[in-house]
């Protein structure tokens, strides 16, 4: 049915793209024009001007009235009155479609292609030119080169629906947006096997190919990619592309392939998706894509919000269009476009002023996939003139959605119980990859001076502590916070640093955080315990696992008691222990010695460990029968010189360690 894909669009036909009608009265074969007005080359002088716009046709009205059953009622209303012109602005199509009308009306031949035909239908059924008036009408023929030629083409459809979108609501009411919409579909739902390469608007070779260049072409040899359609579709306008997208999700497409079309449009029609352009994010004026022109009317999506801001541009409010619509179109599976994808357009749609309630949507899309997320496309800066330079409450709802949906996943009773450790794994998992996100997150924003100790707080503290295995990336967000907020009182400091579980830091970690003179002293307190404990914690675990034990309890468990046994004096009168500054330190290198000397004793131990461990290489038989040898030689030598009575019994010796080694 796509064989026709290799003809050129200009010379497709039906009866070889031409329709022609019986003269009427007037004899001609051809208009002229002469500026800005068209002329019928006859000798009869006209009688009937038709004026669309600036341009004026002289015409005559009976191959008019024979025809059109508009011009009909017009003319007979007007039966008192010398009526020799009339002005038809609204005529849908403009002059182009009212001289192909007006040549038919005369008999002149019309070349019929899938750039003209959708205006000449919709000026057809404006001037009313139906079977009733005479058999083979305007109206007739064009029906018919839409339904057996265009429908019938992949190219003629996509460039008929392109060419309504000046035509509105004329092609939504006479079927064309839909039918198009439908035809594309199939296609791109359908065997890409038989489809040709042409339907990219590459230029066709002007030569018939050869038999061996056909078979090398063959779809066989040269097989479609899954996206061959997307180029073609991202031409149109958005309610025209939402028409499309829409037709091939009843038809069962895969929903990776609709999420990549819509990602494919995207990237297009919103060329400030990908990089913004100057403050505003707005692409440049003469930008390709569909929104380098201005809406026409048409069938566009209606969503709730303030439409008329006064601060909009035409072009952001094109825009605003695109995103609510593509937002609207998303398949709901969870991967049917990527995280990155969905946080850029959510950037926009905080820039453009989006509804809430779909940006709200947006939102809990993010959230399912939120563990796909990177740091890069996070950082949204704050469009409502925040105090703050990047928008924490936006991330802050995001990782509210990501929990609400792993509790939800978590709780469902309908799961099998085969998939139920994946599962958990899996969330476990996704878990842990949100809180290096959300460190790093905090890292970079916290060099906001005008980010409050509130927000980072609560951001800090939204996930459970189960997710971090190690908090040296929280320790590097706090440390970066008390940099860039030198002024923090010391209370302050304290509740900033309760993020945080010491035991949780590694070993960089807290050397780092003992010498970290912007942390209170109580943290760096607790820090050297911990670690203190954590060096402890092993020697004895080494020594137990030496002298066989079973029964052995780390010193401190948990977080609670670490903070439980913080002598109550460290936890007073810090203010005054800032005089002795320079003696902490000292004590803190001593400290710091001890530590290494423990740790040069720990591995000590464990060499001595490993030695009695370890069995020897040399074999306990060998040595122990070089021994005997010996032992025997000498008892041997010394019975020699005693009384037979004790070479009897030197006899008897060697059998008794024989059977005693056995």
């Amino acid at each position: 049915m796509w064989d026709s894909e290799s003809d050129s669009v200009a010379g497709r036909d039906y009866d070889n793209g031409v329709i022609s009608a019986t003269k009427h009265g007037v004899q001609t074969d051809r208009f002229e024009q002469r500026g800005k007005s068209w002329f019928v080359a006859t000798d009869v002088p006209s009688d009937f001007l038709v004026q669309i716009g600036d341009v004026c046709f002289h015409l005559h009205k009976y191959p008019l009235l024979s025809r059109s059953g508009k011009m009909n009622r017009i003319i007979y209303d007007s039966r008192g009155i010398d009526l020799s012109k009339i002005a038809m602005d609204d005529i849908p199509g403009g002059p182009e479609a009212f001289e192909l009308a007006a040549k038919f009306c005369y008999g002149i031949a019309v070349d019929l292609t899938a750039t003209n035909i959708s205006g000449l239908r919709c000026a057809a059924e404006y001037l009313e030119m139906t079977e009733d008036l005479e058999e083979g009408n305007l109206i007739f023929k064009t029906e018919a080169f839409l339904s057996y030629v265009v429908l019938s083409s992949w190219r003629d459809s996509i460039l008929v629906l392109k060419s309504c979108e000046n035509l509105s609501p004329w092609a939504e009411n006479l079927q064309i947006v839909r039918r198009c919409s439908e035809s594309i579909a199939w296609k791109a739902c359908a065997n890409p096997k038989g489809i040709r390469w042409q339907y990219t608007g590459k230029p066709m070779k002007v030569s018939s190919p050869g038999w061996n260049e056909m078979k090398d072409s063959s779809p066989s040899r040269s097989p479609v990619p899954p996206d061959w359609w997307f180029e073609d579709v991202s031409i149109l306008r958005i309610d025209h592309f939402v028409r499309v997208i829409t037709a091939i999700k009843v038809k069962g497409m895969r929903y990776e392939l609709i999420g990549a079309a819509i990602t494919h449009y995207a990237t297009k029609s919103l060329p400030g998706l990908i990089k913004e352009s100057g403050a505003s994010g707005l692409p440049e004026e003469g930008s390709s894509g569909a929104v380098s022109g201005h809406w026409k009317g048409g069938l566009h999506m209606i969503v709730a919000g303030n439409r008329e801001d006064p601060t909009s541009t035409s072009q952001m409010r094109d825009q605003r269009m695109i995103i609510e619509s593509l937002i609207s179109i998303i398949p709901p599976q969870k991967d049917s476009v990527s995280c990155s994808f969905l946080l850029q357009l959510l950037r926009m749609a905080n820039l453009m002023k989006v509804a809430p309630a779909l940006v709200t949507e947006l939102e809990k899309r993010v959230g399912m996939q939120f563990e796909q997320a990177n740091l890069a496309d996070l950082l949204i800066p704050c469009y409502n003139k925040a105090e703050t330079m990047y928008d924490v409450d936006l991330v802050q709802r995001l990782l509210e959605h990501f929990l609400i949906q792993e509790q939800m996943e978590t709780e469902n009773p309908n799961r099998q119980s085969v998939h139920e450790g994946v599962q958990r794994i899996n969330s476990s998992n996704a878990k842990m990859r949100v809180a290096r996100l959300v460190d790093s997150y905090l890292t970079e924003v916290s060099r906001d001076s005008n980010l409050s100790l509130t927000k980072f707080q609560v951001l800090a503290e939204a996930l459970p502590e189960s997710a971090r295995s190690c908090d040296d990336g929280l320790y590097r967000a706090i440390d970066s916070y008390l940099k860039a907020h030198p002024t923090l009182s010391e209370h302050e400091r304290k509740r900033l640093c309760r993020v945080m579980d010491c035991q949780k830091l590694s070993m960089d970690a807290c050397m780092h955080a003992a010498q970290n003179e912007r942390l209170p002293l109580r943290v760096v307190v607790q820090v050297l315990f911990s670690e203190q404990v954590k060096i402890s914690n092993a020697i004895a675990s080494n020594s137990v696992k030496e002298t066989g034990g079973s029964h052995y309890q780390p010193m401190v468990q948990n977080r609670k008691t670490l903070l439980e046994g913080t002598p109550q004096s460290f936890q007073e009168g810090w203010a005054a222990a800032k005089k002795d500054i320079n003696t902490l330190k000292f004590e803190l290198e001593t400290v710091k010695t001890k530590y290494l000397e423990l740790q040069h004793d720990m591995e000590n131990l464990q060499r001595q460990f490993d030695k009695v461990t370890k069995p020897k290489q040399q074999s306990a038989w060998s040595s122990g029968w070089k021994k005997l040898s010996k032992i025997t030689k000498l008892s041997t030598t010394e019975n020699n010189v005693d009384s037979p009575s004790n070479a009897a019994q030197a006899r008897k010796a060697p059998r008794r360690w024989r059977n005693s080694i056995s």
